[in-house]
C-alpha cells in the first residue's frame, strides 16, 4: 500500500499539535495550582465543583446567621438577668416594707428606692441592640417597647411578632422575645394565685393566701369576689361570687376569723383580723390582666407604701393586703422572667451546637472541593515529562521518517 508523503507530514503534525496542546495544558495546571480552568477540562469534576460550591455558600450564609442569632440571644439574656435583679431588689423591698415597726415616712422612703429600681427596669425594658433596633419591640424594632402612661402602667408600643432566623437548612430559631411575653405576661403553670383586698375597706381583715387542694378543678381558674355583709341575725357574714360564671352562694355564711372561706371546689383562703360590712376582697387568676403586668404591679405597691396609715388598724391592714398582692404578683412575674430566660439559654446552647456542625461541614465540603479543584502536583509533573518525552519522541520520528525518500539516494 502506498503512503502519500502528505498523508505522512500531516498526521504526524497532528500528533505533535496533539501532544503540545496537552503539555500546555499539563504546564497551566502546575503553574496554577488548578485542576480545572474551564468545564472541558473535566465536565463531571466541573459539575460536582458548582454543587459545592453552592453548598458551601449557603454554610457560610448560616454561619452568619447563627453568629447573629447568638449575638442577639446573648444581648437578650444578658439583660433578662439584670431584670431579674431589678425585680429581685423590688421584692426585697416590699418584704423590708412590711416589718411593723415602720413608720409611714419610712415607707415613703423606701417607696422612693423602689421608684429608682422602677425606672431602672423600665430603661432595660426599653435596651436596645448595636444598631439602635429595640429587642423587645417584636417587629417594631424602631418604637420605644414601653412608655410611661398617667395613672400608673405603661403602654406596650410593640407587636405581637417574633423574630427568628434560619440556621440550618430545616431549623429556624426565635431571636427575641416580645415586651408583652417578659413584662405583661406570666405563666400558667408554677404560678400563685393572686388574693386582694379593697383599698376602701374599713375593717382590718386581712386575705392570706390562696389554698389549692384539688389542681385538677377548672374552676380554679375562675375570678371571685368575696362581699362581706350581715345574715339575717345581724352577725358578720360573707358571700362569694364566682365572677367567671356568675354564681353566687346562695345565703351568707357566717365569719370566723381562720376559719377557711371556700372557693369552687378546688381552693380556699382564711382571713385574719375583723372585717366590716361592706368590705370585699377578691381572688384572681395569676394570669389575669390585671396580675401580670410587672409595671402595674410595681407602681401599685408604691402608691401603697406612700399611702398614710398613722398606723391606725385599718390604714395597716389595707396597706398589708397591698403589699401580699405585690409580692405575689412580682413573685409571680420573676418566675415568668426565668422561664423566659431559659428559653433563651436553651436557644442559646442550641446555636452554638449548630454552630460546631456547621464548621465541620464547612470543613468537609472545602477539603472536597479543593480535592476536585487543586492539581496533584506529582501526578501532574510525571505527566508533563511523559507528555515531553512522547513529544520529543513524535519530533525526531517525523525528522526521521522525512528522509525516508528514493531522492535522497539519487546522484547529482
Amino acid at each position: 500500500m502506498r503512503i502519500a508523503t502528505s498523508q505522512i507530514y500531516t498526521s504526524s503534525v497532528s500528533t505533535m499539535e496533539n501532544q503540545q496542546s496537552q503539555l500546555l495544558q499539563v504546564q497551566q495546571q502546575i503553574s496554577s495550582g488548578q485542576a480545572i480552568s474551564n468545564p472541558g477540562d473535566d465536565p463531571l469534576g466541573a459539575a460536582q465543583a458548582v454543587t459545592l460550591s453552592a453548598t458551601s455558600a449557603t454554610l457560610t450564609q448560616y454561619t452568619s446567621n447563627q453568629s447573629t442569632a447568638l449575638t442577639a440571644l446573648q444581648l437578650e439574656d444578658t439583660t433578662l438577668s439584670s431584670v431579674n435583679t431589678m425585680l429581685t431588689n423590688i421584692n426585697s423591698l416590699v418584704i423590708s416594707a412590711q416589718n411593723g415597726s415602720l413608720n409611714d415616712n419610712d415607707r415613703q422612703a423606701i417607696a422612693k428606692q423602689m421608684e429608682g429600681y422602677r425606672n431602672q427596669l423600665l430603661t432595660l425594658a426599653n435596651t436596645t441592640d448595636g444598631t439602635g433596633n429595640y429587642i423587645f419591640a417584636g417587629f417594631q424594632t424602631t418604637a420605644q417597647v414601653f412608655t410611661n402612661k398617667s395613672g400608673g402602667g405603661v403602654t406596650y408600643n410593640g407587636d405581637s411578632g417574633q423574630r427568628v432566623m434560619q440556621v440550618a437548612g430545616t431549623r429556624t430559631l426565635a431571636v427575641g422575645d416580645t415586651g408583652s411575653s417578659v413584662f405583661q405576661s406570666v405563666q400558667a403553670v408554677g404560678t400563685d394565685i393572686v388574693p386582694s383586698g379593697s383599698l376602701t375597706n374599713t375593717g382590718t381583715g386581712v386575705i392570706s393566701a390562696v389554698t389549692v387542694s384539688d389542681p385538677t378543678q377548672a374552676t380554679n381558674n375562675d375570678s371571685y369576689a368575696i362581699n362581706f355583709t350581715t345574715d339575717s341575725s345581724g352577725n358578720l357574714a360573707y358571700t362569694v361570687t364566682d365572677k367567671t360564671t356568675g354564681t353566687t352562694s346562695a345565703t351568707p355564711i357566717a365569719y370566723t376569723e381562720g376559719s377557711a372561706i371556700q372557693l369552687g371546689s378546688g381552693m380556699s383562703v382564711t382571713m385574719s383580723g375583723t372585717p366590716v360590712s361592706g368590705d370585699a376582697f377578691g381572688v384572681t387568676p395569676a394570669t389575669s390582666s390585671q396580675n401580670s403586668d410587672v409595671f402595674a404591679s410595681i407602681d401599685n405597691i408604691i402608691s401603697a407604701l406612700n399611702t398614710a396609715t398613722g398606723n391606725t388598724p385599718t390604714g395597716v391592714a389595707n396597706m398589708t393586703n397591698a403589699l401580699n398582692t405585690g409580692l405575689t404578683q412580682l413573685g409571680n412575674s420573676i418566675s415568668n422572667v426565668t422561664t423566659v430566660q431559659a428559653s433563651v439559654g436553651g436557644r442559646e446552647q442550641e446555636v452554638k451546637a449548630l454552630q460546631t456542625v456547621t464548621s465541620t461541614n464547612s470543613l468537609q465540603i472545602t477539603s472536597n472541593l479543593d480535592d476536585i479543584m487543586s492539581t496533584n502536583t506529582v501526578a501532574a509533573i510525571s505527566q508533563y515529562e511523559q507528555l515531553s518525552n512522547a513529544l520529543t519522541a513524535s519530533q525526531k520520528s517525523f525528522a526521521a521518517t522525512q528522509n525516508l525518500s528514493l531522492f535522497q539516494y539519487i546522484n547529482p
